[in-house]
């Protein structure tokens, strides 16, 4: 092949790198392929990408010849310091107006300082979010690319054809400037973090109250993913429990060390949120319940030394639980999804970037591990009420939530009672219940704040600011009126 004729290049040849490639190939364009160890690039030559229009280089300025003007270069190596390292390598030998793309699951803020540095050399730079595993990749993944508008229709051809598609639309829409696309990709695997527990506790319950055997739970998960729950995870749930392992004739799942993994990006969701003020309790539970589980010789040590719950059977109407463990489910991912959206809405005014939540909502639907049939519900909401602030507000979702909150309760307060650990169950919940009350206990934290701290307070009677001197007598006590813009006397404690 001649130089100059590659569609696009990929640089990282990982198992994403690798199906990527083969699947912008199979639509029809030329790739061009780099990796820093050139023996993987002959591997993927001589093996999977033998016969096809790939073409192999073995050098960063022959990778770089190899493609049409404007260049576009895909990197899909690790995040961080990787990435910094390709770029500095790769941007000399670039004109303006290439593109360079990041795949990877960078954080935005870096995406953003990538951004501005290559923009002054007349660079494009994307920042594209990539969901959906090896599978997706090769066949189709959900795609977030965040960037100048420019070095979308740059890319748009390629992309929305390699992308997933859902009655007939490709899963692939651009989000915004700068760092939106790695932004969405990170609320995207919190979101995920979170369905994923959600699961887990909900198989905790089957597990150890209604006491079902991994067949059974095979066929309850299977039930599910014909009905309102259908979604990726749920079906590749029900696939797990049928697995048995070769070695001992049991269930695999059963024969699986319960230490949960993590990559960073449901922390990096975190973060965002505490920045923001914004609230992701699911998420935050999901993310704890990683970090608990992953300290599995402490909890083996600490279960023969705390006291158990007293051992008891459960009572009730086991189909009944079982339907109610369904909608505990529902209503909890309808709450992470709530969470999940605000966050999307907060970043996107925080960072000027105008996301559009009914677009994210519909390239969710196909490609990414969250795909689920649910998302259709999002994308209708949305488009109902374009400004929506909170999703329980609308009236599928608040229906969907009044079908269930009697069995959503009564399967937390089952589990509480048997012990059984549901913290994004619990605070899923705790979220609806502060979010549905017109008042809470904060008035008693505001008294709290001014005795210790004199940071004045609120009445529900008149406007203004007040400050108590909360040590002096009953008799003797006068409250004072503080201008709203006077700082209070003196600030002591938080």
């Amino acid at each position: 092949m001649t130089t100059n004729q590659c569609d696009i290049g990929l640089i990282g040849l990982g198992v994403m790198g690798e199906n990527l490639v083969l699947n912008v190939e199979s639509k029809g364009f030329s790739v061009a392929v780099f990796n820093r160890t050139t023996e993987v690039t002959e591997k993927f030559a001589a093996g999977r990408a033998k016969g096809k229009n790939i073409q192999p280089t073995r050098t960063m300025e022959e990778f770089v010849a190899a493609l049409k003007k404007p260049r576009i270069a895909m990197m899909m190596v690790k995040a961080g310091a990787p990435v910094d390292a390709v770029i500095s390598q790769l941007a000399p030998l670039l004109e303006k107006g290439d593109v360079i793309i990041d795949g990877g699951n960078s954080l935005f803020t870096d995406t953003q300082r990538r951004d501005k540095e290559l923009e002054g050399k007349g660079i494009h730079f994307v920042g594209m979010g990539v969901s959906g595993g090896e599978e997706g990749a090769l066949k189709g993944p959900s795609l977030m690319p965040g960037g100048s508008r420019e070095s979308w229709e740059i890319i748009a051809p390629i992309f929305r054809k390699i992308a997933a598609q859902v009655d007939g639309e490709p899963c692939c829409r651009y989000m915004g400037p700068d760092g939106a696309g790695h932004y969405v990709k990170m609320v995207h695997n919190g979101i995920e973090y979170g369905d994923i527990q959600l699961i887990c506790e909900s198989y905790a319950i089957l597990k150890d109250v209604v006491e079902m055997d991994a067949a059974q739970l095979a066929e309850v998960f299977a039930e599910w993913n014909r009905g309102e729950l259908e979604s990726y995870l749920i079906e590749i749930t029900s696939q797990i429990f049928r697995k048995i392992d070769p070695e001992t004739g049991k269930p695999l799942v059963d024969m699986i060390l319960d230490k949960a993994g993590q990559k960073g990006t449901g922390i990096w969701t975190l973060q965002a949120a505490i920045r923001q003020s914004v609230v992701i309790s699911t998420i935050n539970a999901a993310v704890e319940a990683r970090v608990v589980s992953s300290r599995k010789d402490e909890r083996v040590a600490a279960s023969k030394i705390l006291p158990q719950p007293r051992a008891r059977k459960f009572k009730g109407n086991r189909a009944r639980l079982v339907e109610g463990v369904r909608d505990a489910l529902y209503a909890s991912k309808i709450v992470s999804y709530t969470q999940g959206m605000e966050l999307l809405s907060s970043g996107s005014a925080e960072y000027k970037w105008d996301l559009n939540l009914s677009d994210i909502a519909t390239i969710w639907r196909g490609g990414c591990i969250i795909r689920a049939k649910f998302l259709n519900r999002i994308v209708e909401a949305y488009r109902r009420d374009a400004a929506l602030h909170n999703l329980l507000l609308d009236r599928y979702f608040t229906r969907a939530i009044k079908k269930a909150q009697r069995k959503w309760r009564l399967v937390v307060s089952t589990a509480i009672k048997h012990g059984v650990a549901v913290p994004a169950f619990s605070a899923s919940l705790a979220y609806f219940d502060s979010y549905r009350q017109a008042r809470l206990p904060a008035n008693l934290l505001q008294a709290q704040r001014d005795f210790f701290g004199a940071h004045t307070y609120e009445r529900i009677d008149k406007p203004g600011v007040f400050h108590t001197d909360w040590m002096e007598p009953v008799e003797k006590s006068a409250e004072k009126r503080s201008e709203p813009k006077t700082p209070p006397p003196h600030h002591a404690g938080e």
